[in-house]
Formats: structure tokens, C-alpha cells, sequence
């Protein structure tokens, strides 16, 4: 199997309104937090240190929200834009509603929020999604808007010629 088995889908492909329940999920780990705290360089204690997270209201450490919006945006990547982007415009509208706590296990969804035709690249297209993410009761731990720069099919086609 290669790479290339794994292709996102173009712009002509993603309509506005469309859902995609993404099929990996992700129980979190002490390891997942730990590294991505640590190389970030975030000395966040409410991360790090036990301790002093039992003197918070959460009552316990809670996950790096920034590790949380990169692996929501990570799983993503498989279904909807392998190969079939050329790269993150911004991210807008994120927000984290519930904490991630180290043991929760993650699923993930996209819908396709908007989308248009680039002005100044006409053969390729401008979409906006919306990630989710919930915990294993369902609560919506994290969303954020996404503009990606896509591909067209037809463009795809004449650049491999």
C-alpha cells in the first residue's frame, strides 16, 4: 500500500453541508500529553503537574488543548485532503467546550462549511471545514474552522501529464 491510496478529496468533491465521520479514534495517553507539552515548550503546570492540578477546579491534569486541535486536524487528514491540498489558509472559530483529560478516547467529524473558487489561483478552490471532536460520553471537546487551499480534479489531472 502506498501513500497515494490514501487520496483526500478534491474540490469539486466537497459540497457544502456534507458530513464525514472520520474512522480513527484516539484514546489519549500519558506519553501523548507529556511529549507535546514538553516540546512545545508549554510550562503550563495544569499539563505537567499533578499536584498542583488537584488545587483546580478540573481536580486532575488535562491535556494540552494544542495537542488536542492537532490530532483533530491530523485524523482528518487521511479522508478529506491527501494529496489534495496545498495547505492551510487559518483556522478560526476553535474552541475547546469540555477538557481532555489523559484516558479519553477521542472521535472526530468533519462538515464542509463553505467553499469558492480562489480569486487569485482559479484552478484551485477555497474550503472552509469544521472539525469536531467528542470524548468517549460525547462531549464536544474541541471545534475549530479550517480554510484550506484544494485542489481542483481537472487541475490534478493536467499537472500529472
Amino acid at each position: 500500500m502506498k501513500w497515494s491510496d490514501f487520496l483526500g478529496k478534491y474540490y469539486e468533491e466537497l459540497k457544502i453541508g456534507n458530513l464525514y465521520p472520520h474512522r480513527l479514534t484516539r484514546t489519549v495517553t500519558e506519553t501523548d500529553n507529556l511529549l507535546f507539552t514538553t516540546l512545545t515548550h508549554n510550562s503550563q503546570p495544569l499539563h505537567l503537574d499533578e499536584e498542583y492540578a488537584k488545587t483546580t477546579f478540573y481536580k486532575e491534569r488535562v491535556v494540552n488543548s494544542l495537542f488536542t486541535l492537532s490530532l483533530l486536524v491530523g485524523v482528518t487528514v487521511e479522508d478529506l485532503t491527501a494529496e489534495t491540498t496545498l495547505g492551510n489558509l487559518g483556522f478560526t472559530d476553535t474552541v475547546f467546550p469540555n477538557p481532555v483529560k489523559i484516558g479519553d478516547t477521542l472521535n472526530f467529524e468533519t462538515e464542509i462549511f463553505d467553499k469558492r473558487i480562489s480569486k487569485s489561483r482559479p484552478h484551485t478552490g477555497i474550503v472552509t471545514f469544521e472539525h469536531r471532536a467528542y470524548n468517549q460520553n460525547n462531549k464536544l471537546v474541541a471545534k475549530t474552522k479550517r480554510t484550506g487551499l484544494m485542489l481542483k480534479k481537472m487541475e490534478k489531472k493536467s499537472m500529472n501529464k
